[in-house]
């Protein structure tokens, strides 16, 4: 592509974290006055993180589009790093605080089987994505600086698979972070099937059809 398409995209990317962060903060500011209850709701500490996850990956995002940036973390972990905060801390989180708040009102159920277990969830998930987008960035990171690295006669430094061999440790938090989010879904199958099955179906509210008025 030209130099110029390339500074185009860039730069749209860069204009993309307006309504991002936009809202993020309409999201978080939407607590003002109401921190206190997130000490006693998990369900609303999954929301809130969510939050927090997606204004931390829609400022990533942008910063990557910039060249000399891209320049390093193209095909490296970084972006896998950059995706799975967007997917696990962003849509993953908002989404099962949703289903936590949706299913005991589904099931004609004051709240979920167990509290306790939501909280857990919170924690082993949250700690599960962190593992797993720490580590992609510092492996993401190391492996577009050893791609870069050469010695003072033009040659590279390092092989490929030199860096694919210094990248397995960092593999290895990942796939415990990975472990972490699966252990918290199924906490979460558990917790659900409890409610549903000690629940009953909500119908809809009946609605009341006023009497045709005749002539």
């Amino acid at each position: 592509l030209p130099d110029w398409t390339q500074s185009v995209g860039m730069l749209f990317s860069l204009i993309l974290l307006a309504p991002s962060w936009g809202g993020m903060i309409n999201g978080v500011m939407t607590l003002s006055g109401a921190w206190h209850k997130l000490r006693d709701d998990p369900i609303l500490k999954f929301l809130i993180t969510s939050l927090s996850f997606y204004g931390m990956s829609t400022f990533e995002g942008p910063m990557m589009a910039i060249k000399t940036v891209n320049a390093l973390s193209h095909y490296t972990d970084w972006t896998v790093g950059h995706v799975h905060s967007g997917a696990l801390g962003w849509v993953a989180m908002i989404s099962i605080g949703s289903i936590y708040y949706l299913i005991p009102r589904l099931f004609g159920k004051s709240e979920m089987f167990s509290v306790k277990l939501i909280t857990v969830h919170f924690w082993v998930a949250t700690i599960g994505v962190v593992l797993y987008i720490a580590s992609m960035w510092i492996s993401g990171v190391m492996q577009g600086l050893m791609w870069r690295a050469v010695n003072a006669d033009g040659t590279l430094t390092y092989s490929f698979v030199e860096s694919v061999k210094a990248s397995y440790p960092f593999w290895a938090i990942r796939f415990l972070g990975g472990v972490l989010f699966l252990f918290g879904m199924l906490v979460m199958a558990y917790n659900m099937f409890k409610t549903i099955a000690g629940g009953r179906t909500v119908d809809d509210a009946r609605v009341l059809v006023p009497a045709a008025h005749h002539a």
